[in-house]
């Protein structure tokens, strides 16, 4: 008989059935309940309740919102244990429980999902709860919540029903609440009567029938089973699957719904709520940080409805130092949270954001789980906690993600320009660094102006998880309201966005589009500045500096040097990008592409000769041009030699066809035929000539030198005397010349002929001896399918990812915009096979070109020069099959370094 799958998992202060080793199975936020709960270096004060796993979230999307058979029966049972921990009924008219229902992924994914809280308030429990707790007005702020939330979740959201802006249930009951304040001359919630509360859910509730047709649910268990559908299929909600797009958080996983005894933060001034950090997220400064509300539930806090006062004395602000904190209005429940943050810290070793609510001067504990942190904070965090000796040097190297140390080389607002600029209003700096941007004041519109090449500031008086994508799109993020612990705080620390919450003196009027501070209005596109590492807002464009290098930085890169075993280079192109490599601690060049002089800056010159030698009839006319463009090539070969004195240079013979660099437009081609002595209508027939259908698999690469062998002679001559030139200053050049869009190894015989006498009349013209190595790029499926035989000649391979992935695929790298979002959202590709390494089809390619190459050359170095270089999970991929490097832009070798330090340590471990 098959054993029934168990799908409920109880937590409370006896009898907890999950852990947090669980995460997958019970979600984040279910796994560290039930470690609080249950586990002996713990056992806190976590109100009782139930996990239903993530398997019923894949079954109930499945099976078209379907449960498995025995759910409901497990729930029931569930809710009977939780009953009797709390001493109430669920949906008792006497002594009635009330329940919220909250979604919790295995990731975190802030706001993303829905939750709702007073679940089991009906027209039958509210005179119990009246009548226990003597406090109708905390009974009716109660329902009138459950009633907001619920219509807005459960009965819009989750059904699918996108209102126009401004016109969602929620929208409507909050001016509803609005205006009578208004009407009653009240300045907070709070001011409001039971009686005015009342009323207020009685209209609520005629709102709620009119605007979506149906009546509120006055039955406990249809609001329980309401609440914990909406969680699944929250799931797949529009925001959810957006915010998984870019955090690259798979479908399959599903979300666990968390159903847990109520505790109430609004019941009184001995009341309150509250979020916490164990160190301060913006910094990872090791101090008590977070924000907490007097006579609140949990959701006004992270909602930026109000500003929340400050947790301790230590952490007060511009923007709270009126208000009293937790540690001068409650010092005994501050003590006893103090003393929690201690023992999680112990406990997880790593900095935790916690949830608590304080229930007439009693405390109770929400939530756990690993604290987003700005890239300047994980750094801080990660150094500090191993100085105290709570986690080892791997496990520092494994704390800060690739993507924030990218952060922590953000560029700055330049502070000269700073001290002459006038602050127009300040808030509390959530996003690390600096953004420069117009403003525009909706998410939609964020999008629009990024995709037409804009630098947008997104300005809002909150904001909520529908804005995610317009979050995305900007470049930094300022709203009007919320605290440290909100909404836009939260997601902007988690991506190093630039941002700035609670910047109380700017009135956001997003229908006019418009804000105004201190009585001058800004409208949309209008340009302001951020600085948010420290929540100054400048008007107009300031200028962004580089961070300068932080010595706690440096000390952390010196550990990820003790663990890293795979090589990291640089694609460079000129001495300058050399040096930046350089000092970023690239080890060599992986791609120096010889084309580069013709592009840019110094370029007309060089690029003029090409042009004749391109247009050239006869090999006479060619190796004239040629001879004319030796100079230029040598002094650009060797400067990037000289700047990389002792490490490898990887240098691409000429790669782009030829086509690309015929002249367009008249005055050009007018200069070209003078010079040539041929007329206008000689260079645009010759260029027709050149013309190809596709030109990305046409005359290219080493298809030019087999064709004119003396355009690989000059490049390999410039490449020799630039590094016998070098050896004779006493200088340490290494150069290794490269053969691109090879596909057979022939091609490579024959260029290492060209190759062997232009070394063999180098070293005999400068009398000295050069080293160098000889190979070629693989980005060709046929190549990789007989890398033995490529590596009879080759010395080293490189993977040219680019090309091997477009020839792979059958993409045109130039043309996927077309279509590629649409694989991305129909997930018939997981990722974008341009930025990471497809490792299902074309890592198989460059698996297979690694073995077969080895296996006649052992010592066969082998490294990767496309632009997935410098994306982790690619460099991971390249440790795993056993490459000697990776090469990527200057900006990405400290990332680079890192992905490979981490690669090295997670192989150890799981050996």
């Amino acid at each position: 008989m098959t054993q029934t799958p168990k799908y409920v998992y109880y937590f409370g202060p006896e009898g907890t059935e999950g852990n947090a080793s669980m995460v997958n199975l019970l979600g984040g936020k279910g796994a560290n309940l039930a470690e609080m709960a249950g586990h002996p270096d713990l056992r806190l004060p976590v109100p009782a309740g139930f996990t239903i796993t993530t398997e019923v979230c894949t079954y109930f999307m499945q099976h078209g919102g379907q449960y498995p058979p025995s759910l409901k029966e497990q729930v029931e049972e569930a809710l009977r244990k939780v009953e009797k921990a709390m001493g109430m009924k669920f949906g008792d008219p006497e002594n009635p429980l009330l329940v919220s229902c909250r979604s919790g992924a295995r990731r975190s994914m802030p706001g993303m999902m829905e939750t709702v809280l007073n679940v089991g308030l009906c027209s039958k429990t509210i005179p119990g709860l009246i009548k226990k707790t003597n406090n109708p007005r905390f009974v009716y702020d109660a329902y009138r919540r459950l009633i907001m939330m619920y219509s807005d979740v459960v009965m819009e959201k989750a059904e699918g029903i996108e209102p126009p802006e401004g016109m969602g249930i929620r929208v409507q009951l909050e001016r509803m609440m609005e205006e009578l304040k208004h009407k009653k001359g009240y300045e907070k919630d709070t001011d409001l009567t039971a009686e005015d509360l009342q009323q207020l859910c009685e209209a609520f509730k005629a709102k709620v029938k009119e605007v979506l047709g149906k009546p509120f649910p006055d039955d406990p268990f249809e609001q329980l089973w309401g609440g914990i559908a909406a969680v699944f299929k929250s799931w797949n909600g529009k925001r959810a699957v957006a915010y998984r797009r870019i955090e690259g958080i798979p479908d399959d996983w599903g979300t666990a719904c968390n159903v847990q005894s109520m505790v109430f933060g609004n019941m009184g001034d001995t009341s309150a709520t509250g979020v916490a950090f164990t160190r301060n997220p913006a910094t990872g400064e090791n101090q008590f940080y977070g924000e907490w509300l007097p006579n609140a539930q949990g959701e006004d806090v992270v909602a930026g409805i109000r500003t929340p006062n400050p947790l301790n004395k230590a952490t007060k602000t511009e923007q709270n130092k009126h208000l009293p904190s937790l540690e001068e209005a409650m010092p005994e429940i501050y003590q006893q949270l103090l003393d929690i943050r201690n023992r999680l810290e112990r406990h997880y070793k790593d900095m935790q954001d916690i949830e608590f609510t304080i229930q007439e001067g009693k405390l109770y504990m929400l939530q756990c789980r690993v604290g987003k942190r700005t890239g300047t904070a994980a750094l801080n965090i990660a150094m500090d906690m191993l100085k105290e000796g709570l986690i080892d040097e791997e496990t520092a190297v494994l704390r800060v993600a690739p993507k924030q140390l990218d952060e922590l080389l953000h560029p700055i607002v330049d502070p000269n320009a700073e001290k002459k600029a006038t602050t127009i209003a300040s808030g509390l700096p959530a996003g690390p660094g600096g953004a420069c941007g117009q403003i525009v004041f909706t998410s939609e519109d964020a999008v629009e102006w990024t995709k037409k090449g804009k630098k947008v500031i997104l300005v809002r008086e909150e904001t909520n998880p529908e804005d995610v994508e317009g979050m995305r799109a900007a470049v930094g993020i300022l709203t009007a309201r919320g605290g440290m612990t909100s909404h836009a705080a939260l997601v902007a620390r988690g991506w190093g966005k630039c941002c700035i919450v609670g910047a109380g003196k700017i009135k956001v009027d997003p229908v006019k589009k418009s804000m105004t501070v201190n009585g001058k209005t800004y409208k949309e596109g209008d340009w302001i500045t951020l600085n948010g590492t420290r929540g100054f807002v400048y008007e107009g464009q300031l200028p962004l500096i580089d961070a300068t290098e932080n010595p706690r930085l440096k000390e952390f890169m010196a550990l990820v040097e003790k663990y890293r075993k795979l090589g990291v280079r640089t694609n460079a192109d000129t001495p300058a990008d050399a040096k930046i490599a350089r000092e970023f601690g690239a080890e060599g060049i992986g791609l120096f592409r010889t084309e580069h002089m013709f592009y840019g800056e110094g370029s007309d010159e060089p690029l003029f000769i090409l042009r004749k030698m391109i247009l050239s009839r006869t090999a006479e006319e060619r190796r004239k041009a040629l001879d004319e463009l030796f100079p230029f090539m040598k002094r650009d070969i060797k400067g990037t030699l000289e700047a990389m004195n002792g490490l490898p240079v990887t240098i691409r013979l000429l790669d782009p066809p030829l086509h690309e660099f015929v002249p367009q437009d008249e005055e050009k081609q007018a200069e070209l035929a003078k010079a040539m002595g041929i007329s206008v209508e000689d260079v645009k027939r010759r260029g027709e000539e050149l013309h190809e259908t596709n030109p990305m698999m046409g005359h290219r690469g080493v298809r030019l030198g087999i064709t004119y062998p003396e355009i690989t002679e000059t490049q390999v001559r410039a490449i020799f005397e630039a590094t016998a030139e070098l050896i004779k200053e006493g200088k340490d050049p290494r150069p290794e010349i490269m053969v691109p869009v090879t596909c057979d190894v022939k091609e490579l015989d024959i260029t290492k002929q060209i190759v062997d006498r232009v070394h063999a009349e180098v070293e005999k013209k400068f009398g000295v001896k050069i080293e160098y190595l000889y190979g070629t790029m693989i980005e060709i499926p046929r190549a990789c399918l007989l890398a033995d035989k490529m590596a009879r000649t080759a010395q080293f391979f490189s993977f040219g990812t680019n090309d091997l992935t477009q020839m792979g695929f059958g993409f045109s790298r130039d043309d996927i915009g077309g279509f590629l979002p649409d694989y991305l959202e129909k997930r018939i590709l997981m990722a974008d096979p341009f930025q990471t390494i497809d490792q299902e089809g074309i890592g198989q390619l460059i698996e297979m070109a690694v073995r077969k190459g080895r296996a006649t050359r052992s010592d066969l170095k082998i490294g990767i020069c496309g632009e997935q270089g410098g994306d982790p999970d690619s460099v991971e991929f390249c440790f795993k099959v056993g490459m000697n490097y990776v090469s990527c832009s200057p900006y990405r070798v400290p990332i680079a370094r890192l992905a490979a330090a981490q690669a090295s340590i997670k192989a150890s471990r799981k050996n």
